[in-house]
């Protein structure tokens, strides 16, 4: 793992790249090793064999939890998921507008979480902000999904998973229960993913003492940009666009030739194969069809021109090509990918704000002054 430690008064990496900044138990992330780790467990075995609820919990409180505990756990964070009477108002007027579904997540969060400083909090009250923001993102952006399409917004049910009541508030009814496991694993998958921007923003506020909500609503604002989102929903455009795996090779051609990226592939910090990605894969696999044939032909291809393209760079597919094809065949309408990224990177958001403020010290790195 390539990481740098620089000494005080010396210029930082750009973008930070590399700099170690802090010290986490969260996670992290071994990019050219090609494997993540929730809390010291592989992060890919945790989604493909337990629940969403289960990795909530030991990012949050640290234990991978039994059976009686994760019921309890699982009670407490559906208590969270119906909005109170403003909330939902708000939600379903916002839902009317053209605010982007991260930024109606952003503006309810106020009324649904303890709005005191952090610094004012004990560690149980900032826990319970936290759960209170888990609780509810499912059901805001769900029902901003839902009001959309088109549909009304649905009463959410205590006893479906986290991810089948996140497709019943985006979709209205209770979802197959091979959709919403497949779901789940995808949610389990981007729960939490080292310091990336929007972690690290995250923190960055906490480390002023600003309330749970105000942390959260900056990492929002971290997601919507574009460099860090990213758009899963591009990759079903891509593959609508090559169509036929054979016309892959031209397709991309003319892409690189006009100076785009392809969607699906490449990733910041994965030098191996990305873990995430290959899991998906077989998530997609077992739904099978001739989308699926044709995605995976279209990989093959693809894969093949960027490493004739560029022989000397490392390019793999990241999560979002097989996510993008999950999500679909789960049910989900592309304009709704964003937002299920976002309630499941919500947990991982919030177990970094508790961190922070566990060991708080304010954030502030310097800057080299030029003068004009």
């Amino acid at each position: 793992m390539s990481t740098n430690v620089v000494p005080a008064g010396s210029v930082a990496p750009p973008g930070l790249k590399g700099l170690i900044v802090a010290e986490t138990s969260v996670g992290t992330v071994r990019g050219d090793e090609g494997w993540y780790h929730y809390r010291g467990r592989d992060a890919t075995e945790l989604a493909r064999s337990v629940s969403f609820e289960a990795i909530a919990c030991l990012l949050v409180d640290g234990v991978l939890p039994e059976d009686g505990a994760l019921a309890g756990f699982t009670a407490e964070l559906g208590t969270f998921r119906e909005l109170n009477a403003d909330a939902l108002d708000l939600v379903v007027k916002l839902s009317r507008t053209d605010l982007d579904p991260l930024a109606v997540l952003a503006s309810v969060l106020p009324l649904v979480v303890d709005g005191r400083p952090t610094i004012d909090l004990t560690r149980d009250e900032r826990r319970l902000a936290v759960l209170q923001t888990v609780g509810a993102a499912p059901t805001v952006l769900g029902t901003v999904n839902r009001i959309r399409s088109g549909g009304e917004s649905v009463t959410p049910e205590r006893g479906l998973s986290y991810a089948a009541h996140y497709l019943r508030s985006t979709l209205g009814d209770n979802p197959p229960t091979a959709h919403a496991r497949a779901v789940e694993t995808y949610l389990g998958l981007t729960a939490e993913h080292g310091f990336n921007a929007s972690a690290f923003t995250a923190r960055v506020v906490t480390s002023t003492g600003a309330s749970v909500a105000s942390a959260f609503v900056a990492a929002l604002g971290a997601l919507s940009g574009p460099l860090h989102g990213g758009a899963p929903s591009r990759v079903l455009d891509l593959l609508d666009a090559i169509g036929d795996p054979a016309a892959a090779r031209a397709w991309a051609a003319a892409e690189f030739d006009a100076g785009r990226k392809l969607m699906g592939f490449g990733h910041a910090v994965y030098q191996a194969a990305d873990p995430r990605s290959e899991t998906l894969k077989h998530v997609a696999l077992d739904f099978g069809g001739e989308l699926v044939e044709r995605a995976v032909a279209i990989e093959a291809e693809l894969l093949a021109f960027l490493a004739d393209r560029k022989p000397d760079a490392v390019i793999v597919t990241n999560v979002e090509y097989y996510a993008a094809v999950v999500l679909h065949l789960a049910g989900l309408p592309q304009e709704a990918f964003t937002s299920t990224f976002t309630a499941s990177r919500v947990v991982g958001w919030g177990a970094h704000i508790l961190e922070q403020a566990a060991n708080n010290k304010i954030i502030r790195p310097s800057a080299r002054y030029i003068a004009a």
